[in-house]
């Protein structure tokens, strides 16, 4: 029995992909949820996101964005032309999307300067206490997992939930008019770009990774793959709560509205 897996279905639709995946992604959507309800998000775009959560946010995020190109490259470094059908199309994706990534840490850089934060402070400083696991992690799975696992914890995890957060904000009309508008569309570039594009890009990287893995991977597989979407979630959840610790204990004292 042929257990390679070759797309035939629309891109975006889950039922496009074999059973496991799908499986895999049910597994993963609570946690999934949780970053999107994040409130973080809330916080932001009702403009009650106070100087020092504002800092946190793009600073402590800011590595991450920086050094993404550089988790493609090591994903990038696993694959072997000619090797099999999932080699070549996450080579031929990757090389083509690293490109793409060049410019998003000037665009990050933009956003953080029109939310009040200095790049030079992004740029020299190092990043808030309790800010880094995000990196670490995608560093670790990128560097010393498998193809699959790498793609599945960067490119289709990250990637496809900061696409929906990102398109909450970009959409928030009180948000994007508190920027002054003689800056408004540059600082809001990246916001715009991912809330555009990311909607494709980790749907893209799914069917890599069910290239890669066929129609009947392991059961260890699977919930190995399980396991490194819940994880990138999971740092970006805790990420959040350490971005907004010091907004938190404000409001609680009354001095922030609820």
């Amino acid at each position: 029995m042929n257990t390679s897996f070759e797309r035939t279905g629309p891109l975006t639709e889950l039922a496009s992909y074999p059973q496991w995946a799908q499986d895999m992604v049910a597994d993963c959507a609570s946690t999934r949820q949780r970053v999107l309800d994040h409130e973080i998000w809330r916080l932001m775009m009702a403009l009650e996101l106070d100087e020092e959560s504002t800092y946190n946010f793009m600073a402590g995020l800011w590595p991450f964005i920086e050094r993404f190109p550089g988790f493609m490259a090591l994903n990038l470094l696993k694959t072997r032309y000619g090797r099999s059908p999932g080699d070549n199309l996450a080579r031929r994706w990757l090389v083509r999307n690293i490109r793409v990534e060049q410019n998003h840490a000037e665009y990050w850089l933009n956003w953080a300067e029109g939310a009040g934060v200095p790049r030079a402070r992004l740029l020299h400083e190092n990043p808030p206490h309790g800010t880094d696991g995000l990196t670490r992690w995608c560093e670790e799975v990128s560097a010393h997992d498998s193809l699959a696992a790498g793609m599945v914890a960067t490119n289709y995890a990250i990637e496809g939930v900061t696409g929906e957060w990102a398109q909450m904000i970009y959409q928030s009309t009180r948000y994007t008019e508190s920027f002054d508008p003689a800056i408004r569309a540059s600082s809001l570039r990246w916001l715009q770009l991912h809330a555009a594009y990311d909607d494709t890009h980790p749907w893209e990287a799914l069917e890599i990774v069910c290239t890669l893995l066929g129609h009947r991977p392991s059961a260890e597989e699977v919930a190995h793959l399980a396991e490194c979407v819940k994880r990138s979630y999971t740092s970006m959840i805790m990420l959040g709560d350490r971005c907004i610790r010091t907004c938190r204990g404000r409001r609680a004292m009354g001095g922030v509205a609820a």
